[in-house]
């Protein structure tokens, strides 16, 4: 447990790879709309699905920031993407980008493959909710 949340997990639980079943947390609500791999000027600068991962996150954590928060103030990330076989593919290159970006950082998580994204280049979205230490 940290100042501003506590990881949930129930001590007979296999520990998750990569995420969190879940976290409780006390502080400013922040729940950010979907991101795609775009640039601030809304411009695609990769059709790469883990440079497209990476830009998204970029996306979150910069949109955290604006509401004074961190990535480690992040707490539930939903990724909808186009395919989950390239996403299962790629874990370890997906992994270190991720990494890059979040740090050490696992909050509660979800994926879903979905048809289509609103942006047709977007091979991912990715939505978030913070919770940022008053």
């Amino acid at each position: 447990m940290t100042d501003s949340h506590q990881i949930l997990h129930p001590k007979n639980w296999k520990q998750p790879k990569g995420y969190a079943n879940g976290i409780a947390a006390e502080g400013r609500l922040v729940f950010l709309a979907g991101q795609v791999g775009w640039n601030a000027d809304e411009t695609f600068e990769s059709d790469d699905f883990v440079a497209q991962v990476r830009q998204a996150l970029s996306n979150v954590v910069a949109l955290v920031a604006e509401a004074g928060g961190k990535p480690e103030h992040i707490m539930r990330l939903t990724w909808y993407v186009l395919d989950k076989r390239e996403y299962l593919s790629r874990l370890r290159e997906l992994g270190a980008a991720y990494r890059s970006i979040m740090g050490h950082h696992f909050p509660a998580m979800s994926l879903v493959q979905v048809g289509a994204l609103v942006e047709d280049r977007a091979k991912v979205e990715i939505e978030a909710t913070a919770v940022v230490p008053k």
